[in-house]
């Protein structure tokens, strides 16, 4: 038959095209928590039927530098953080820029979110990452901090330089309220996974409870019991007066953000105000180190470079006796045998340690902060090494470089029964309490087994600010 005619075409119904929507990647850093974490909630936006990968990167950029105490607390946060997951958390060692897009390309990634690093290694991080990942999206969202490093300015627009102008504009400038939490996730599952990094040996230093639920317990533990007593008890070492949140905010276990949150609940008391200054602290010397990335490694005030330190075979002797615990004054002693005992030290003693090392040894700043780095498990960049510019006055702060610590009457104000010392110096536990911080003092001198003191203060401390005022004067 020719033509078309009695042809009768069968159509059939044209379906729809539904785009897949792919999956996104949770790249955790310093966020490893589920609660509050707004880069867990775009991830979530972001995601398909496939759901969210949580994934960790060993980076041997900073795992090789890490002391034993911040490897397995980290080691113990990413097992919490597995639980939590349901297991989905998978782990990858390499460098971030080679691994990220690897693991992106795995699960055909549309996204890949983080939490942003303002650190001066975590920035340039990012940015070969973001270059390496190419179409695919590299998505920041909030930070470690209530307010992001750079966004509290003096009104011309400069950082602060000085504390105090810094926590009023940091209060004036306000922080958003804390991310919802985002219910069940969908976690994607089936990538390979490798085992948790190795469990670390600790040598009997003991280390405090890791992970989500463990920061909440400490945070609900300390409202409860020490809060609204905390403007007295955060200088008295001896007592449980601090809140012992700072490895928990190291590792992002908690946000500043939750606590501020609950703390508005709390009123506005001396207590609160003194424990938000704590937080303004950390947040303050994170904005230096955004603007001053150097400052990391070198000195704030590059002047003060020029100071002399001591060295030699005698110098390396007291340096050796400061950092076991052997100086022969108690306040110094107790601060450096808590720190080989728990990874921590009260922040009241650190300034006090850290004087002992800078003005009594004479000792570049630049030393203490590493070997603090090195056997603390709260170890912060940021905190850490300003915090030691800032007791050697190479830093900020408008006090100047006379600021030195006297070790004796530390301890006699602030540990006056010398409870703190008798607990960590067990040789000082039956000198009584008007001798404990001078036991050279004592009927008898120290007891057996307890060095006389290494140093003459005075002495030393007359030799710090002579060599202050000749490189003040140059």
């Amino acid at each position: 038959m020719g033509g078309t005619e009695g042809l009768r075409l069968r159509v059939s119904p044209i379906a729809p095209t539904v785009a897949r929507v792919p999956t996104s990647v949770l790249w955790f850093r310093r966020d490893l928590r589920l609660g509050d974490h707004p880069a867990l909630m775009t991830a979530v936006e972001a995601a398909g039927a496939d759901g969210v990968l949580p994934l960790f990167v060993v980076d041997p950029r900073l795992w090789g530098p890490s002391g034993v105490p911040r490897r397995e607390y980290l080691r113990r946060c990413l097992a919490a953080l597995r639980e939590a997951t349901g297991g989905a958390l998978v782990i990858r060692s390499g460098d971030p820029s080679d691994v990220v897009p690897a693991v992106a390309r795995e699960v055909a990634a549309g996204s890949v979110h983080v939490s942003a690093d303002t650190g001066p290694y975590g920035r340039r991080r990012d940015a070969a990452v973001e270059r390496a990942l190419g179409d695919v999206a590299f998505t920041r969202t909030g930070s470690p901090y209530a307010v992001g490093p750079g966004l509290v300015t003096k009104r011309n627009g400069t950082p602060f330089q000085v504390f105090t102008p810094f926590a009023r504009a940091w209060r004036e400038h306000g922080w958003p309220a804390p991310a919802p939490h985002p219910g069940d996730v969908a976690w994607c599952r089936g990538p390979r996974s490798e085992d948790l990094p190795p469990e670390q040996d600790l040598g009997g230093t003991r280390l405090p409870p890791a992970g989500e639920e463990a920061a909440r317990a400490t945070w609900d533990r300390f409202r409860e019991e020490r809060l609204h007593a905390y403007a007295d008890g955060r200088n008295t070492p001896g007592t449980d007066g601090t809140s012992r949140l700072s490895a928990h905010l190291k590792y992002g276990t908690v946000h500043p953000r939750t606590l501020l949150a609950d703390l508005a609940a709390e009123g506005d008391g001396e207590d609160v105000r003194r424990f938000t200054d704590e937080l303004a602290w950390r947040e303050f010397y994170a904005d230096v180190l955004w603007h001053r990335p150097e400052s990391a490694r070198e000195y704030l005030r590059p002047e003060l470079a020029a100071i002399g330190y001591d060295s030699g075979p005698h110098a390396e002797e007291l340096v050796a006796a400061w950092e076991t615990g052997r100086t022969g004054f108690p306040i110094v002693d107790a601060g450096m045998r808590q720190l080989l005992g728990e990874a921590y030290v009260h922040n009241r003693v650190r300034m006090i340690v850290a004087s002992f090392l800078v003005k009594d040894l004479h000792q570049e700043w630049t030393r203490g902060a590493r070997y603090f780095m090195q056997h603390l498990v709260d170890g912060d960049l940021a905190s850490n090494n300003h915090g030691w510019q800032w007791v050697a006055g190479t830093g900020t702060d408008a006090s100047p470089y006379y600021r030195v610590f006297n070790p004796v009457t530390q301890g006699k104000k602030f540990d006056p029964d010398g409870t703190y010392v008798k607990r960590w110096v067990p040789e000082l536990r039956d000198v009584d309490a008007k001798y404990v911080h001078e036991p050279w003092t004592a009927p008898g001198g120290p007891p057996p087994g307890y060095p006389d003191p290494v140093v003459d203060h005075a002495h030393e401390r007359r030799v710090a600010l002579d060599r202050f005022e000749r490189v003040r004067r140059a």
